[in-house]
């Protein structure tokens, strides 16, 4: 099976030579003009500018994207996907200027959610998610990640992966799964929560390590009233004793020293460092931790930004996603969080899309497979109905995706999932 995307206005590679991108490399791409891309058997054939007609035979469909842009499909890569119930009860709280950690202690938050997950059937849990993927793919993502988390226990944590392993064999879009056994203290241990290490790390972790092949991270909220430094060690040392790779929530709101522990221990990623001190940032670049960004939650919750462009600076490879979720951030739209990202982080586009796209396929250690256009690679492709790049950016709330194809098929056409 072959198709022709002809009648390109500019196609935008995203492809470059040393991963993941840091320094200027993020201000930069090919752009090809009045350009085609040939897409043969799910993987990206050949693709150039003007003339077409030698790839042309008798099975080859063709495709005009009527002179709108190309990129590679977005790549979201830190999303709590799964998950019961929802908490727009708490938002009132937020506007009274209770804090996200203070609705935590009391209960909520997190918590409450988790008292939600555990009661959701599977197939509630399901279709749940199986709406949210397919708003993300609407607006172009085509791979997630999706951690856990909403369990605090082996059974739910369990559910929610095989929950996520469903969506992903039946959705277009593709899935790649995190463990996060320790989002939150449960109720159950909110006076002993060293004995909830002890569970995770003597009980947990070695069930959950049977999954490997299906999740192969582990997570943990490193944060005041979550998981201190300490605990949060105890829990990453084990799981990478048991062969798992290990991402860490980092400086959310209070620098606990996440992020120099995910240095420490050669964390794939660290997740949010909106606290995060300038000497931490020197580890992590020289551990060449990655520092995966949610925006999104910064504008939601009406936190400080994440220090981007001091990141930037200093070396460290950043990424940009949408940590979709029920409560901090429950915004499944990532060009939405690439626009909020522009302006708070001062962005430009192409360092937003670089950073989400080529970095986030960095980050969920895919760049072989998908993340640019490039030969070989797999035809994860959007088409934007804007001019260029910019313009998706500056023209902000609104979806620009027209189309998506996933692996070579085309799966949004006009706006419609197919």
């Amino acid at each position: 099976m072959k198709t022709i995307i002809f009648n390109i206005g500019k196609l935008y590679t995203l492809d470059h030579k040393d991963l993941p991108l840091k320094y200027d490399a993020l201000k930069h791409s090919d752009i090809i003009e009045d350009a085609y891309l040939v897409i043969k058997d799910e993987i990206i054939e050949a693709y150039g500018s003007g003339d077409y007609s030698k790839y042309v035979d008798a099975d080859t469909e063709l495709f005009d994207a009527e002179g709108q842009i190309v990129l590679p499909g977005l790549i979201d890569a830190h999303t709590h996907l799964v998950f019961g119930g929802s908490r727009e009860h708490e938002y009132d709280l937020k506007l009274q200027g209770v804090a996200y950690l203070d609705i935590l202690r009391q209960g909520g938050g997190i918590l409450n959610t988790v008292e939600s997950t555990r009661k959701a059937s599977f197939d509630e849990l399901y279709d749940k998610a199986m709406h949210f993927a397919d708003i993300m793919l609407l607006h172009g993502v085509t791979t997630v990640e999706a951690k856990t988390g909403y369990g605090l226990d082996t059974e739910t944590e369990l559910k929610q992966l095989r929950v996520a392993l469903k969506v992903d064999h039946d959705h277009p879009i593709g899935i790649v799964n995190t463990f996060m056994p320790a989002h939150a203290i449960p109720k159950e241990h909110k006076e002993n929560p060293d004995v909830y290490i002890d569970y995770i790390v003597d009980e947990m972790l070695p069930e959950l390590s049977k999954y490997k092949d299906d999740a192969k991270y582990v997570d943990i909220f490193c944060e005041d009233a979550v998981f201190n430094k300490e605990q949060s060690r105890r829990v990453l040392e084990k799981a990478k004793q048991l062969g798992f790779k290990v991402k860490i929530h980092a400086d959310e709101v209070v620098p606990m020293g996440g992020a120099a522990l995910a240095a420490d221990i050669n964390a794939l990623s660290a997740e949010h460092l909106m606290a995060t001190s300038d000497d931490d940032m020197d580890k992590m670049s020289k551990a060449n931790v990655i520092a995966n960004l949610l925006p999104a939650t910064s504008f939601n919750l009406g936190k400080d930004y994440a220090r981007a462009r001091l990141m930037i600076d200093k070396g460290i490879a950043v990424t940009i996603c949408s940590d979709f979720n029920p409560g901090s951030c429950p915004n499944a739209n990532m060009q939405l969080t690439l626009q909020i990202a522009s302006r708070g982080y001062k962005m430009t586009p192409l360092e937003v899309y670089n950073s989400a796209i080529v970095n986030g396929s960095c980050s969920l250690e895919l760049s072989d497979e998908i993340g640019s256009i490039k030969v070989g690679k797999k035809a994860d492709i959007v088409i934007m109905n804007a001019p260029n790049i910019e313009y998706t950016i500056y023209n902000f709330g609104i979806n620009h995706v027209s189309h998506v194809f996933k692996n070579g098929d085309l799966v949004v056409y006009n706006q419609q999932i197919i």
